[in-house]
């Protein structure tokens, strides 16, 4: 179904079928039953987003906000000193803002604090100190200010508790591991899992820095970091399509080849860009964003492709086109290869989740600029 006549169909329909509901798989659904939740507090507005759709954040007169997430979590973020109100529906979570003291399990939403200059209120994480890219997020651990607290499918519960931890924000991970969030809500630390996977528009991703700022009182600094991200998109989105096309990929250790499924967000950045990625119509009906083919499949369908992009993200960066052909030497057929345009993606794309505007400057001046330079890019490199 066309998507634009599936999003309007689903505006009329879900608001019908789960009047109550906060969330669904569809998005959270925007009707008034959703913040209609107490006598005691009335209903100021909501939160303006411009790509997000798996959340949503209402203000209410006294200063109070309820965040829901597509889960169908609801959190009701209150002043200092205002009480939860008496006729609150017993789901709902309340937690006093500005937040501090969480602990943090879901890798990609470091950035997001980073950006509103927000690490601050995050004292444990679920990553060793040398697993951070993100410079202040190391630094914050060198320091002692976070603290290791065990990964997100085995918490220190000890340390949590001990900790005075009032949050756990967790990534769509934890549903492989459902006991552990429950054993974090038994021992009273709240979870919420962050759905910024979920969003179809790359930049809905990066929106969700404007949830957590609402948690922390960083409003105004996550919206300026998303602005940012925005105009960085917006500073190429507008250009006419180049008609190049480009393959995403990596080589496992088992020599198959892992590409992005047509509908993730890195082919979307690809297109925003101005390029066309070379599978028009990948994918299945499972959850995960990519796949593996073997290399016969991929030689076939991506051997003509006009840019070859390698994932470092996963199994490490590559310093030259013959570290590429030392990986497969099949791939020294392809038109990329021959043509001089092969690159590679920097291992700090995936934790630098508020960077979705300049990863999309970075292709659109790979597709582009033909005499560009390292100096032009931030996550790409070229690979000689």
């Amino acid at each position: 179904m066309n998507g634009w006549k599936w999003k309007t169909l689903s505006f009329w329909l879900i608001p019908i079928l789960l009047l109550t509901s906060c969330g669904s798989s569809q998005g959270v659904i925007r009707d008034s039953e959703r913040w209609n939740i107490s006598k005691e507090l009335e209903y100021e507005s909501s939160m303006e987003l411009q790509y997000a759709t798996e959340f949503s954040v209402d203000y209410y007169t006294n200063g109070a906000a309820l965040i829901c997430t597509a889960d169908d979590s609801r959190f009701l973020v209150l002043p200092e000193g205002e009480e939860t109100p008496d006729d609150l529906d017993e789901d709902i979570v309340t937690l006093t803002a500005p937040l501090s003291d969480i602990y943090l399990a879901g890798t990609a939403v470091m950035d997001m604090f980073r950006a509103m200059d927000g690490i601050g209120a995050i004292s444990l994480s679920s990553q060793e100190e040398d697993s951070w890219y993100i410079e202040a997020a190391r630094e914050a651990m060198e320091d002692g200010q976070i603290e290791y607290a065990g990964k997100y499918s085995a918490p220190d519960y000890e340390k949590i508790l001990s900790s005075g931890c009032r949050l756990a924000i967790e990534s769509t991970m934890i549903e492989h591991t459902p006991e552990v969030k429950e054993e974090l809500i038994s021992l009273g630390v709240p979870v919420l899992v962050d759905y910024s996977s979920y969003e179809e528009h790359p930049l809905g991703r990066s929106e969700w820095v404007k949830l957590y700022g609402t948690l922390i009182g960083h409003e105004e600094e996550a919206k300026a970091a998303f602005d940012a991200q925005v105009a960085a998109m917006d500073s190429v989105a507008g250009d006419e399509p180049t008609g190049k096309t480009v393959a995403f990929f990596y080589i496992t250790t088992n020599g198959a080849v892992n590409v992005r499924k047509t509908q993730d967000y890195v082919p979307k950045m690809i297109e925003i860009a101005g390029g066309t990625y070379i599978f028009p119509d990948l994918g299945d009906d499972s959850a995960s964003t990519s796949m593996n083919m073997q290399m016969e499949e991929f030689y076939a369908e991506a051997k003509d492709a006009d840019y070859l992009v390698y994932n470092s993200t996963i199994e490490g960066e590559l310093n030259s086109l013959e570290d590429l052909l030392d990986l497969s030497g099949v791939l020294a057929d392809f038109k990329a290869v021959q043509d001089g345009n092969v690159w590679c993606m920097g291992q700090n794309m995936y934790q630098d989740s508020m960077e979705t505007g300049t990863v999309i400057q970075d292709f659109h001046t790979m597709l582009t600029v033909e005499d560009a330079t390292d100096d032009d890019f931030t996550y790409l490199y070229k690979l000689e």
